[in-house]
């Protein structure tokens, strides 16, 4: 709660918390929006493959182009102004950082940079989900062991869901499920860069106004950023995914803990201790009323029947029997926070969420018939999108992680609907990433789900 205070004696005592940025996309541009409000924070360089976009969208929110003329990271760092370069890696060298902010959206270039990060050590806020859920296990790990630390971005509704699933066990509760809301129908599955906007609910031009990058908006769609954003919530948190990964079951969030409880309790889950996904979309495409689309919840177990009276007689959002009780945030105000993880990081050296184990892993799923010779695409493209699945099956099942599913070529055919397996693609194993995740499948494996119920 003195998070403010603690950045203001920073300020005053001349030694802000120093950082650098890659990636001048929206979620950037957002932070940087704020940033500039923001004591005892100093943006030393933001780096960006487009140097002229990160000039424009620091011009767009509200810099002086006096705040960013630095000629380099010295420069920078003695006349508390901002270096904008192409140059991530030269950026990440440099010794005056405390902590680097991922902002790619790349996995395989998250990766690379998160390691040159803690190899100069620098801490590490990712925004990139997809290259933590491809092996921010291994990540976290690197970086505790050179004394630093490795934190999922606040502001990004997973850092958030890890957050609720905190307060909820720090208050004594078991958490049943935690998850958040999004737009989502079955058909969305097979959502093309083509069919984007009007599935997502907004106009083209909508879209071209706020700079909307629709390749990386339909992952949202089709359901693969929320299968990434799951997996990322059980890897840091302890909850592990349902057998067959998120249904999204459209929920009002008065319904909240109904849906979002065990199916012998009445509800839709396979098991307490979950994540899942509600959809503000009836099965029919009419509207749910009172939904979740941008927010984020927790379904917790009363556990006693005292504090069952108590979630009666105070209304806390119980379900139908008063065994459960959720909590549920309306919004999250993604780039626009992120300086909540700066501050924790640099005043309480304390992590927005990090991964503790491989649970949870998103696997490459075929959108369409796809036939050898093809090119997958990736994320939010035409070929595949993202599936939830246990981590032990996913290994079992030899499925390729929805990270490394881009710029790959097939060598045999995929049913649409089926799981891409690694010996379906031609791999670089010499490839950093790749290496990285095979080494992450090595130290964290853990037994298939089924062998480890026997």
């Amino acid at each position: 709660m003195n998070l403010h205070q603690k950045l203001e004696a920073r300020a005053a005592e001349g030694r802000p918390i120093r950082i650098g940025m890659i990636g001048a996309g929206k979620f950037g541009s957002m932070f940087l929006a704020q940033v500039r409000h923001t004591p005892g924070i100093h943006l030393m360089a933001l780096a960006d493959l487009n140097v002229e976009r990160a000039r424009t969208n620091l011009e767009k929110t509200g810099w002086e182009a006096e705040r960013f003329g630095a000629s380099g990271m010295a420069d920078a760092l003695a006349g508390g102004t901002t270096y904008v370069t192409d140059d991530a890696l030269g950026m990440i060298g440099f010794d005056g950082l405390d902590i680097v902010i991922e902002a790619t959206g790349d996995p395989t270039v998250g990766i690379r940079h998160s390691l040159a990060a803690f190899d100069a050590g620098h801490n590490v806020i990712t925004v990139n989900v997809e290259a933590d859920v491809l092996a921010g296990p291994l990540l976290a790990a690197r970086a505790q062991q050179a004394g630093l630390i490795y934190s999922l971005a606040y502001g990004d509704q997973p850092a958030i869901i890890c957050e609720h699933v905190d307060w909820a066990r720090a208050c004594g509760f078991e958490v049943v499920c935690a998850g958040k809301g999004t737009r989502y129908h079955p058909t969305f599955h097979a959502s093309t860069p083509d069919t984007v906007w009007p599935n997502f609910g907004i106009t083209a031009e909508m879209a071209e106004r706020g700079g909307m990058n629709p390749k990386m908006f339909n992952s949202f769609i089709d359901g693969t950023k929320s299968g990434i954003e799951m997996s990322a919530v059980c890897n840091a948190t302890g909850l592990t995914p349902q057998p067959d990964g998120l249904s999204f079951p459209p929920t009002p969030v008065e319904q909240l803990a109904n849906t979002c409880r065990p199916e012998a309790d009445g509800g839709t889950l396979s098991h307490s201790g979950t994540t899942e996904v509600v959809s503000s979309l009836n099965r029919d495409n009419t509207p749910v009323v009172n939904h979740l689309q941008m927010g984020t919840y927790v379904v917790v177990a009363a556990g006693h029947d005292y504090v069952r009276h108590c979630l009666e007689e105070y209304k806390m959002l119980p379900d139908d029997s008063f065994d459960h009780m959720a909590f549920y945030r309306p919004t999250h105000m993604i780039g626009l926070e992120l300086g909540i993880s700066v501050a924790s990081i640099g005043l309480r050296g304390e992590a927005t969420g990090a991964p503790t184990g491989f649970r949870a892993d998103v696997v490459a799923t075929a959108k369409r018939d796809l036939t050898a010779g093809e090119m997958l695409d990736g994320e939010g493209g035409y070929c595949v999108w993202g599936k939830q699945m246990p981590a032990a099956d996913s290994l079992a099942r030899d499925c390729l992680p929805l990270g490394l599913a881009g710029n790959v070529r097939l060598v045999r055919d995929v049913p649409q609907g089926t799981q891409v397996k690694w010996s379906d693609v031609e791999i670089d194993s010499t490839d950093l990433a790749v290496r990285t995740r095979r080494e992450m499948e090595v130290e964290f494996a853990s037994p298939p789900a089924a062998a480890a119920a026997e």
